[in-house]
């Protein structure tokens, strides 16, 4: 069994390790090989610790006291007409993933999100990404495109749209996300 919980400063080192080990999982043979091999543990956990003092919701999924996954999100960074937050990141250990963790992370994020007074959300997202039917399942619609530049190549990326919030997951079954 998963508990979700708000994330603390003294997380950062996990949370940083969850980042790097989904990025190579996730991202293999669509971010550049070198860029994943050089994704640093500690450098990851110095941002982290930053990221954690700013005005974000971050929570953690722990399965048996160990954090599993994370989930990260705000006031919107770049204008998607229609959307007034983000999902900044959402990221699980490949052994934790497809056991409904995802969605119960991106859930407590919603319900943070519309306690502070956001109606909808977007998420940027690499097209190439396999995780990309998991944004489509919680009922986000793609909504816009662009490119980013990941390791010195530009990548197409795609933001899932939902418009609202309290929306989100409805009518997914448990453990299917």
């Amino acid at each position: 069994m998963s508990e979700i919980r708000v994330a603390t400063v003294q997380d950062a080192g996990a949370i940083a390790r969850v980042h790097v080990e989904s990025w190579q999982t996730t991202y293999a043979g669509i971010v550049p090989e070198d860029y994943l091999a050089n994704l640093d543990v500690v450098q990851r956990e110095a941002s982290w610790r930053e990221w954690l003092t700013f005005d974000v919701d971050v929570f953690v999924a722990e399965v048996d006291g160990e954090v599993v996954g994370f989930v990260g999100g705000g006031a919107i960074r770049e204008p998607v007409e229609g959307f007034d937050a983000e999902l900044f990141a959402i990221y699980l250990l490949r052994e934790a993933q497809r056991r409904g963790i995802g969605m119960a992370l991106l859930k407590r994020l919603a319900g943070s999100l519309g306690e502070r007074g956001f109606g909808s959300m977007v998420a940027w997202v690499l097209e190439d990404n396999s995780s990309g039917g998991f944004y489509s399942r919680s009922g986000g619609v793609r909504v816009a495109s662009k490119e980013m530049e990941v390791g010195g190549v530009m990548l197409p990326v795609v933001a899932y749209g939902w418009t609202d919030l309290g929306m989100i997951g409805a009518g997914v079954a448990r453990g299917s996300v």
